[in-house]
């Protein structure tokens, strides 16, 4: 119960500090907003339920009315992530994840740096299939298994996590702030990026930091005590085999219906009704692999923080509150876009280490597209710059799902995730800038 008081005394404090630079309406929208990430942090009431209670705190207090606020939990990207849940509890049900983790394990040599590198690069790579959540909550247990060693524990956990939120942006379906994002250029008439275009932007960016974090959490490890515990690998089983048959055959037509202008138009399916089409194909008989039962599985709680997520955002852009913050920085405008870059990286990063990335993603976006239309940059640019570093923070383990995974384990304080994280994200700010102003500026 003093969670739920904590959230309530902050979010009257915000009202009462807003008011003196926005009217009413925009503090009132503010407060609840501050009273939304409090609850979502403290854990007060489920995820669920907070992310649920913008269907009766907006019309309460005139900020939307109830279809509109309700009608965000319907939009049409979160059936793509319906979809992609369903895969993965077929991927998680036939065990095919432990297949292709011990086969990348066995890519690289077994020592401790080799392991970090394995473990990092097992967790990117599934992490851009599956949701980042769930890849490090299946191998983190397998690094706490692998030493007994304590510092070498931590690193190995911290490897996962961060390849988990590395690997998390290579696909849209990776992380929740890259569905956002979708669904706020959906939502604005902006241009979609098609899946396998968004592989192509983020790939360099994703292969860079996977070179140079396990390498940083290497440092020091010769000295420390490593007992391989890795088990035989098993072959294939009929059921995996047919999984890979349909996975196969889903980037396939993902690869077919992606547009490469001006060479190729693609087929013109919509990707979110392929993504939710391969989902129910994973209940067929003697097809798939899941009964309804299996649906019992599904994070809907994560649908509905969509769903909050986007009513959000559209709260910020009809209310005209997007556009008076932007006001307030107005003087940014006539600053380099290399200088805009790093600005908006670095707020959006260092911001995320005390929120979730889902909700600071949804509040963040409005604010940055209103921003654009002012400023001499490209909108698609800053909102991919933006939606990316929210899932780039390392330092706490607020910050993003795989941080609070690893945290759980036991194996990682939070001082050791921050002298780590700092030095992560400051590589990455730099990083993401450089890429955006050499690379992405010229493709997006």
């Amino acid at each position: 119960m003093k969670e739920i008081i904590l959230a309530l005394v902050f979010s009257l404090a915000t009202f009462f500090i807003a008011g003196f630079a926005f009217s009413t309406q925009h503090a009132t929208l503010l407060a609840l907003i501050v009273l939304l990430v409090t609850l979502w942090t403290n854990e007060a009431l489920p995820l669920g339920v907070v992310s649920l209670s913008p269907i009766i705190l907006f019309p309460s207090f005139d900020i939307l009315s109830t279809n509109l606020t309700a009608g965000n939990y319907s939009k049409s990207i979160i059936f793509l992530f319906l979809g992609g849940f369903m895969i993965a509890i077929a991927t998680q049900k036939t065990n095919l994840h432990k297949y292709i983790s011990n086969k990348l394990l066995t890519l690289f040599p077994n020592t401790p740096r080799g392991v970090l590198f394995s473990l990092a690069v097992t967790s990117a790579f599934l992490s851009s299939l599956i949701s980042n959540t769930t890849t490090a909550l299946l191998l983190i247990p397998i690094a706490v298994y692998l030493t007994d060693d304590t510092k070498l524990k931590m690193r190995l956990v911290l490897a996962i996590a961060y390849g988990a939120s590395i690997g998390g942006i290579v696909t849209p379906i990776g992380t929740p702030p890259n569905l956002i994002l979708l669904g706020f250029m959906e939502q604005h008439s902006i241009e979609a990026i098609p899946f396998i275009k968004w592989i192509f932007l983020t790939g360099p960016l994703a292969l860079v930091m996977l070179l140079i974090i396990p390498y940083v959490l290497s440092f020091g490890v010769q000295d420390l005590k490593f007992d391989t515990k890795l088990e035989d690998r098993e072959k294939l089983t009929a059921d995996q085999k047919r999984l890979l048959y349909i996975l196969g055959s889903l980037v396939v037509m993902l690869l077919i219906n992606s547009k490469i202008e001006p060479y190729y138009s693609g087929i013109g399916l919509n990707e979110k009704g392929i993504l939710l089409t391969y989902g129910l194909i994973m209940f067929i008989p003697k097809l798939g692999f899941l009964t309804w039962d299996d649906t019992k599985k599904i994070p809907y709680e994560i649908m509905f923080l969509f769903g909050a997520g986007f009513s959000i955002a559209a709260a910020f852009s009809s209310t005209g509150l997007a556009s008076e913050i932007a006001n307030y920085l107005l003087a940014l405008t006539n600053l380099p876009t290399i200088l805009l870059i790093v600005l908006v990286a670095s707020l959006i990063t260092f911001t995320t280490e005390i929120t979730s990335n889902t909700a600071l993603i949804s509040i963040a976006l409005p604010i940055i597209y209103s921003l654009s239309q002012v400023a001499n940059i490209d909108t698609t640019l800053i909102l991919f710059v933006a939606t990316i570093c929210a899932s780039y923070a390392f330092m706490l383990p607020i910050a993003t799902p795989p941080n609070a995974i690893a945290m759980s384990s036991g194996a990682v304080k939070v001082k050791d995730m921050a002298k780590y994280g700092i030095v992560f994200n400051i590589f990455g700010i730099l990083l993401i800038t450089t890429i955006a102003l050499v690379y992405w500026q010229f493709y997006l």
